[in-house]
């Protein structure tokens, strides 16, 4: 009786003592592959690895290993050929999903310089490259309320992401939350949240984009004198920042406009502020729609300085709810 009950025990040991020896061999098989793939990477040239570097939030694992194994003559090949596939509409020339996905690491590189590393490598520069803009932002500064200072929540529609700055310092870490009370609610939130970076690996939503602006000068009146025009400012609606007020979206945008001679002399300028309020049902469909400004432009003095040369027409719009703000230069002649 004894000894059956000894071969039962053993038998017993056999299978987890098997599945150990399984569970062994499979993480020094996947540990050994890592660093295989991490030293062939350490050596790639500068244009390989600025490529691996650039897109590491969008390329998937097996991409990633394919790239690294693949020989250095058939790796251009293989990097046309992860656009291609990225690319949402091949009949044009642009690689829209390219393009954006590049301003964005340019924006993000631009807006979060406060933490000791390039924005886009940031976590607040992940998100702002995968998802786009928020709808929404609210900043929370040092001197606030001590449970909620030092801190960001940025809103994709009503879906949160929180970034905390636990010792005030302007370097910002994505929060995830670990509340007994709360841990399901938190373990679906990261879930949603993983989800949605996997889509962003497959797809680039086109729907977030950066703030941008077009603009044209129209002069009406030219004389010896006195000229009158106006200047014409564009802004797609799905390019500018909200915050949310009650069930109104509203911000304002700052418009600063000078124009200066050859010289730099300032002879005309012009500021304004321009306040929006939309609900989010009218938001969706003017996506794709320019919100439009409209400037007067009169010139009465030194006329004959403008005349005499090149003159520059400076634009800066700031973006109130997003904190963005951008600037461009045109040539003015008479």
């Amino acid at each position: 009786m004894s000894n059956s009950l000894n071969l039962e025990k053993k038998s017993k040991k056999i299978p987890l003592a098997l599945c150990f020896l399984l569970l062994s061999s499979s993480f020094l098989v996947f540990f050994s592959s890592s660093c295989r793939l991490y030293n062939i990477e350490r050596k790639l040239d500068p244009v390989n690895a600025d490529f691996i570097s650039k897109v590491k939030y969008i390329i998937t694992r097996k991409e990633r290993k394919i790239f690294l194994e693949l020989p250095n003559s058939e790796k251009e090949q293989f990097i046309e050929k992860f656009w291609e596939r990225r690319d949402p509409d091949q009949d044009t020339e642009e690689n829209e999903f390219k393009m954006e996905y590049f301003n964005r690491i340019e924006r993000a590189s631009e807006l979060f310089v406060s933490e000791a590393k390039p924005g886009w490598l940031t976590d607040r520069g992940r998100i702002y490259i995968l998802f786009g803009p928020p709808m929404d932002r609210m900043r929370y500064p040092m001197g606030g309320d001590p449970y909620s200072r030092c801190r960001e929540i940025w809103y994709y529609g009503a879906f949160p992401v929180v970034f905390l700055d636990s010792t005030c310092t302007g370097i910002y870490s994505l929060v995830t939350y670990d509340l007994t009370g709360m841990r399901q609610f938190n373990l679906m939130y990261m879930h949603e949240l993983t989800k949605a970076q996997a889509r962003a690996q497959q797809t680039f939503g086109k729907e977030k984009r950066f703030f941008d602006f077009k603009w044209r000068v129209k002069k009406d009146v030219v004389e010896e004198d006195r000229v009158e025009g106006t200047i014409t400012i564009e802004i797609p609606y799905g390019n500018i920042w909200y915050k949310a007020e009650g069930d109104m979206l509203e911000t304002v945008l700052d418009v600063r406009l000078e124009l200066k001679d050859s010289e730099g002399n300032l002879i005309w300028e012009y500021e304004e502020a321009f306040a929006i309020a939309i609900k989010e049902d009218e938001l969706k469909e003017k996506q794709n729609k320019m919100y439009e400004m409209e400037i007067p432009l009169i010139l009465e003095k030194d006329l004959e300085r403008l005349r005499q040369g090149k003159n520059l027409l400076h634009a800066l719009i700031i973006n109130r709810t997003g904190g963005e703000d951008l600037k461009k230069v045109m040539e003015f002649r008479l």
